[in-house]
């Protein structure tokens, strides 16, 4: 098994010499920063660029090893969530928790693909009862959601092939058992990578 400095090197070889993050950083920065030692500034610096030029399962295997070798687990875990993205699928929706007052949930939750609710995404059973589907859900740019908050999520379905129906403007419901306790709208849907 390669070690994090290598594996960095090797992701960054992966990027096309013109890919830029949206800051203007370039796979030569991060070249740079891996030979001054910044390994963590330059797993950031990866994830960065990767965010603007779509990157492969490999890259992000590579990142996720990268960081499990420096115990960073949270880059660790962003770096599967998209590994996963490039194999499955990314699908993006803006989530608006009900408060604690409209029958929401009591607490607020990690927003770090841990949790994995339940979400009426218009399927049914054969006999017309609501068929509920499982799905990992990520809170963008917050370490958790509260009851009353609105934050963009990414989801990663159990069952991908049982969301391909969905499209921008769908509005799906999360559920923790039977209650609503959130609503999201669909915001964008990409195909898989693989």
């Amino acid at each position: 098994m390669d070690d994090a400095f290598t594996l960095l090197r090797q992701a960054a070889g992966l990027l096309p010499e013109v890919a830029v993050a949206e800051n203007a950083l370039t796979a030569g920065d991060v070249r740079k920063e891996i030979e001054l030692l910044e390994w963590e500034v330059a797993l950031d610096m990866l994830i960065e660029i990767a965010d603007v030029h779509p990157a492969s399962i490999t890259f992000w295997e590579m990142l996720s090893e990268a960081a499990r070798q420096m115990m960073l687990d949270h880059h660790r875990r962003w770096c599967d969530w998209r590994g996963w993205e490039a194999e499955h699928g990314m699908i993006r929706a803006t989530l608006t928790l009900l408060g604690v007052d409209e029958g929401g949930r009591r607490s607020a939750f990690s927003g770090d693909g841990r949790l994995r609710p339940l979400w009426d995404i218009g399927h049914r059973t054969a006999d017309g009862q609501q068929d509920l589907n499982i799905a990992r859900l990520w809170v963008e740019l917050a370490p958790r959601l509260s009851p009353g908050e609105t934050a963009n999520v990414r989801l990663a379905p159990l069952q991908p092939e049982q969301w391909q129906h969905l499209k921008p403007g769908d509005v799906i419901t999360l559920h923790e058992a039977q209650p609503v306790v959130g609503m999201a709208e669909i915001i964008e849907i990409l195909p898989p990578r693989v």
